[in-house]
């Protein structure tokens, strides 16, 4: 059955039906839905809830509970979010899961509440201390949203590191129908590493201080082992009529509904323009796109933000066809009939360009 639900409050359900036993997380907009939610039902669910007393001590009960082997989930924006990173950094050291969410807001400093997608580079770095990384999910939809969740928890626990789901303030308050019905739960996995009490096995530890730079490096590229799996094994995305398209369009999350609102639009003059929906922003589909690039040369990347996402684009392309970039900063959001234009504009001086080359 379906329930009408904003974003947040349906992430937060899907996490409690997807077996989070922890949540740790303290008041900021716009996501504080989420954590009125989880106040509520966690207890209800025989869970554990705390409202700490900032983001830096949320973060590492985080650590702490997964360390015990809890299914454990924490959220803020902007931030929040920066104060969360030492913690973040420890929990890839550690090699514990743990699900974080971060529902973005207008930045740099305190910002704004309205949505942004200007924590790209922060989500898809690391955004700490150290050679690491975190998979990062970006879901579109409110429906979408509560699907990515138990993959969340069931990757964290497979890869044994953080998953982090990148949404924005429009997701997070906007009601949209949810069906939890054909919710997925996560698999069950062996937590072999957990600290539960050494009575009847051999003593535990888990700790990410390494004095010896030899072994430290041998950590370091353990991790980095793990991460290239993750790259093989992980990537995710969506195609919209790309079959025949001239012009690929590249975004996520909300900019993407934004954009295939525009691409409806253009497809309807006949131009034709398709999209790539990233769905993992870390690990990034980069053989997907330059794949692509054997036949299509004009690529538009449009992010809510002042462009961040454009340089793994270009990356990714390795120099191969023609990237063109619109994006709206500090938490403005563009109509599709502002980006149909500005696409529409660029298409046209491509096929110029092209007409002119050949005669």
């Amino acid at each position: 059955m379906k329930r009408l639900m904003s974003g947040n409050a349906a992430l937060a359900e899907a996490a409690i039906l997807s077996g989070c036993t922890a949540y740790f997380g303290y008041p900021i907009t716009p996501q504080n839905e989420l954590t009125e939610h989880m106040a509520k039902r966690m207890v209800e669910s025989g869970g554990v809830f705390i409202q700490s007393e900032s983001e830096i001590a949320a973060i590492n009960m985080v650590l702490g509970a997964s360390a015990a082997g809890a299914r454990a989930m924490t959220s803020s924006s902007g931030p929040g979010m920066s104060l969360k990173q030492e913690g973040i950094s420890y929990l890839v050291a550690d090699e514990l899961p743990a699900v974080i969410v971060n529902v973005v807001r207008g930045g740099p400093g305190m910002g704004n509440i309205s949505p942004s997608q200007s924590d790209y580079f922060q989500a898809t770095r690391g955004g700490g201390h150290g050679d690491y990384k975190t998979i990062v999910l970006a879901p579109s939809s409110v429906q979408e949203l509560t699907e990515i969740v138990p993959l969340a928890f069931d990757l964290a626990d497979k890869y044994r590191n953080p998953v982090l789901i990148l949404g924005d303030g429009m997701l997070g308050q906007m009601m949209e129908p949810v069906d939890f019905d054909g919710l997925e739960r996560p698999r069950d996995y062996q937590k072999d590493y957990t600290l539960t009490g050494a009575k009847d096995r051999p003593a535990r530890s888990i700790y990410s201080l390494i004095f010896d730079a030899k072994l430290q490096e041998e950590h370091n590229w353990k991790l980095q082992r793990k991460f290239q799996l993750i790259e093989q094994n992980e990537v995710r995305y969506e195609t919209y009529l790309t079959e025949d398209a001239e012009m690929i369009v590249i975004a996520y999350g909300m900019g993407a509904r934004i954009a295939k609102g525009a691409i409806k639009r253009l497809r309807q003059e006949g131009l034709k323009v398709g999209m790539v929906r990233l769905i993992t922003l870390w690990p990034f589909p980069t053989k997907v796109l330059q794949e692509m690039a054997n036949t299509v040369s004009e690529f538009f990347v449009f992010e809510m933000s002042a462009g961040q996402m454009v340089e793994d684009v270009r990356l990714a392309l390795g120099g191969k066809g023609n990237v063109h970039f619109y994006g709206r900063p500090g938490g403005v959001i563009p109509m599709p009939v502002e980006l149909y234009r500005i696409i529409s504009r660029h298409y046209n001086l491509a096929e110029s360009a092209r007409a002119g080359k050949q005669s």
